[in-house]
């Protein structure tokens, strides 16, 4: 029998399932969306009973896709989007789920609980100890205080709260457990000390046992309960390892298991990401810190939260007229190349889903700065495309600034498909910018590989290196980044600008 893995891609807008052989190719993958709820202001929710009905079809699509695959899994693993908080009841209960609408990493409802936690606890201690660098609220354990404050009862009878990949892990096996990477999320987790912080649990009147117990991403958690299995179409030997936080999957997936190896995650949202043997801490950006899959080690990133979620919003409003091409995207890149570097002095600030932590305040509104008449379409276009390097640039530097990167920077995602954004990068970074054959797989290619390493199929982690394969390399032009540079300058006092007329427009009574 030839020995296959099949890894979970948890994400925010649906679930990836991939079959890899014994080399760590990718034979064939499934995709299922779920959607999420929007009820209020800082409200966002999802069904995890949304996740479980899509990790079924999309394994069922992978069987349906090669039969001869079934029989030959031996093991999984997911990857999963952070600071989930699902309430369980008593483990032992066939469907104990007691919530079917749950808040994801990006809810901020909880801003009450925060800023109760911090009338005891230094908000600079806090982000000292737990590299917690996204604005408090999304944070789990706030979430848990919100749930025991509006719904004691819920509280009182949740046995654990539990992330994302978690509870797929829970459905599949019975058992719960999360991994270091995970509880790092927590808003709990002390990254050196390496577990849950006392004295921050007691301090948000949370019972610690309702934490899961925390074991390595690569062990195994247990088997495929038979019901589990029949409901999958596997067998029910099938091993289950704790997998890992999307992030430091990505990481993994994408050869980061050194120090100082970085990678630049081009999605809805973006992020750079390095790793290393100590975590980046800054008390002005707070890049936000996730303990790595790998022993020892971390993932230190910088992010915006508007990327390729901009370049959609551009489709969809300015650009409708490209709806109706094979690729919309395409079209519009190829239109906006035309466009000169700097747009003809248009500058975009990407910050439709308001500010992270690289920003002046949280409250920072996007938009286009220097629109005149004489502008164009294809103007609009570049200075989008180039309004998310800049932006990236910021967290670049932030990242620069403690460790030495390399001349050479990975680039992930759905944007990486683009040669042409690939160019503007290159040139706003001054690095060159790699793509490889992972491309969008390096999150599944990183869950696998915890289940190849926690089976032994793999010796170590360094397996995945050999799995990239250059596809392209795009050099700055010096030319180029000398242009770029000035116009960065004036991109960043411009942020500030528009987060000082952010906060304004808040405090506005409309």
């Amino acid at each position: 029998m030839s020995e296959k893995i099949l890894a979970y891609d948890l994400g925010t807008g649906g679930v990836k399932a991939s079959v890899y052989n014994q080399k760590g190719i990718s034979l064939s993958e499934s995709f299922i969306s779920y959607e999420t709820n929007y009820p209020k202001s800082g409200y966002h929710e999802q069904n995890p009973l949304d996740w479980w009905n899509a990790v079924v079809s999309s394994t069922k699509s992978l069987i349906q896709q090669k039969p001869s695959i079934q029989k030959d899994i031996v093991c999984i693993a997911v990857s999963g989007h952070s600071l989930g908080v699902i309430p369980v009841g008593a483990v032992g209960s066939e469907y104990n789920l007691l919530c079917n609408q749950v808040p994801i990493w990006s809810d901020s409802r909880a801003g009450a609980q925060a800023k109760k936690f911090f009338k005891n606890i230094s908000s600079a201690e806090w982000y000292s100890t737990t590299g917690n660098g996204f604005p408090p609220p999304h944070y789990s354990i706030f979430k848990i205080m919100w749930f025991k404050k509006h719904f004691p009862d819920l509280y009182h009878k949740t046995d654990k709260f539990i992330g994302t990949k978690d509870y797929i892990n829970f459905r599949m096996t019975g058992k719960i457990f999360t991994d270091f990477s995970y509880a790092s999320g927590s808003g709990v987790y002390d990254l050196k000390a390496w577990h849950y912080k006392k004295e921050y649990i007691e301090n948000a009147d949370v019972l610690e046992n309702k934490l899961p117990e925390i074991i390595p991403s690569a062990e195994i958690i247990g088997t495929l309960l038979p019901k589990v299995a029949e409901e999958l179409g596997l067998s029910s030997s099938v091993r289950v390892v704790c997998g890992g936080v999307d992030n430091a999957c990505m990481a993994l997936g994408a050869g980061c298991i050194e120090e100082g190896i970085s990678y630049t995650s081009l999605g809805s949202s973006a992020w750079i990401a390095v790793s290393g043997h100590n975590p980046i801490i800054d008390l002005y950006h707070k890049p936000y810190v996730f303990t790595h899959c790998i022993p020892g080690m971390f993932v230190s990133s910088a992010a915006i939260f508007s990327a390729g979620s901009s370049f959609r919003w551009l489709r969809d409003t300015v650009c409708r007229n490209f709806l109706d091409e094979d690729d919309p995207y395409d079209a519009m890149t190829s239109l906006g190349s035309q466009s000169q570097i700097g747009a003809n002095k248009l500058i975009f600030n990407p910050s439709l889903a308001g500010g992270s932590s690289l920003d002046k305040s949280p409250n920072i509104k996007g938009g286009f700065i220097g629109l005149h008449l004489g502008h164009t379409q294809g103007d609009l276009i570049r200075a989008t495309l180039e309004g998310v390097c800049l932006n990236l640039k910021v967290a670049l530097d932030v990242m620069d600034s403690y460790i030495d990167l390399s001349k050479d920077m990975l680039i992930v995602g759905g944007g990486a498909k683009s040669q042409f954004w690939r160019s503007l990068f290159a040139d706003v970074y001054n690095k060159n910018i790699i793509q490889t054959n992972i491309d969008q797989e390096a999150g599944s290619l990183g869950a696998a590989v915890l289940a190849g390493v926690g089976i032994g199929l793999w010796e170590d982690y360094s397996f995945v290196k050999s799995l990239h394969q250059v596809k392209s390399k795009t050099q700055p032009v010096k030319e180029n980044h000398d242009k770029y540079a000035t116009i960065h300058s004036l991109f960043k006092r411009i942020s500030d600008t528009q987060s000082d007329i952010g906060d304004m427009i808040e405090q506005i009574e409309w």
